[in-house]
């Protein structure tokens, strides 16, 4: 199943399952009012989503329903509840590019490498990336698998991790990478506003094989940048998990982007960063593409 945070005629903000006919069944419509996204996560059962989505099914192609182009998508978490929880270097090829860029991002870690990154709206599909072009001349993309949690989580053990795992959501950690190396810590040149476009949707974890085996790309201007699988995880998801939540509790709604593949700018020998207009196309099989231009 996939949900959406989603606005018609830029009125208030609804939740919703999104139909495979592209048209979005509100959940209110089906019995079941939430807040917003954050809502529905922490409230949920398992037995809930499945009825969500058989009831939603019957609903489509009925007035109940709003049809695909008669709405707005939004990231399906415009407002996360924490600062969005990151891994760095987790493709060896993209560590290895990183190494070659500068070798502050060094590639030797033999543990995970986390990072936060300050969120406090994220926007969706086909909503602009800021090009803060007074702070940043190298912009940079970074297409990743966001994990979110679905319960409050501590001390997991790794073969357990699967029943933490709501759903995934594409991520780009949209990165200025001159701050980034003139800071020595990636917290500032990763946090700034607008660097966490997210979306489309959130794919329910039940519809998805674990650990997620999904094939990773990425265009800029309709050229091919990175192209992987998620399979290729140095650090996977139930190593995340395990490791993160010794002595510190994730709670539920707790976003996790899992890492980038090789294929970004500053990877490339003679890199040309984004720039006003560029388009980046971040897809995620199983789950959509999240589609921003800069500006």
């Amino acid at each position: 199943m996939k949900l959406v945070t989603f606005t018609v005629d830029g009125k208030k903000e609804e939740v919703g399952i999104w139909l495979e006919d592209g048209s979005v069944c509100p959940t209110e419509e089906i019995g079941y009012v939430f807040q917003d996204m954050n809502d529905l996560i922490r409230t949920v059962t398992k037995h809930d989503l499945v009825k969500m989505e058989k009831d939603a099914a019957l609903l489509m192609d009925t007035e109940k329903c709003v049809p695909a182009g008669k709405f707005i998508l939004l990231s399906p978490i415009p407002r996360p509840m924490q600062d969005v929880l990151c891994l760095g270097l987790n493709y060896t090829e993209h560590a290895e590019e990183a190494f070659s860029y500068n070798k502050v991002f060094t590639a030797e870690k033999a543990k995970p490498i986390f990072f936060s990154k300050r969120t406090t709206y994220s926007q969706g599909t086909g909503s602009p990336i800021p090009a803060h072009a007074d702070l940043t001349a190298k912009l940079d993309y970074e297409n990743e698998l966001g994990v979110i949690l679905g319960k409050d989580a501590l001390n997991v053990k790794e073969e357990d991790a699967a029943d933490y795992i709501f759903g995934y959501t594409v991520i780009n950690d949209v990165s200025a990478r001159d701050l980034q190396t003139d800071h020595k810590q990636w917290y500032f040149g990763k946090s700034l506003d607008g660097f966490t476009p997210m979306g489309p949707c959130i794919t329910t974890a039940d519809s998805i094989a674990y650990p997620p085996a999904l094939r990773i790309y990425t265009t800029l201007n309709g050229e091919l940048r990175q192209d992987s699988n998620t399979k290729m995880l140095i650090h996977g998801i139930g190593e995340i998990l395990a490791t993160l939540t010794q002595g510190m509790t994730l709670k539920a709604g707790t976003i996790i982007a899992t890492g980038t593949p090789k294929g970004v700018i500053m990877g490339m020998e003679n890199p040309q960063f984004l720039k006003k207009q560029d388009v980046v196309n971040c897809t995620i099989e199983g789950i959509g593409s999240l589609v921003n231009t800069v500006q």
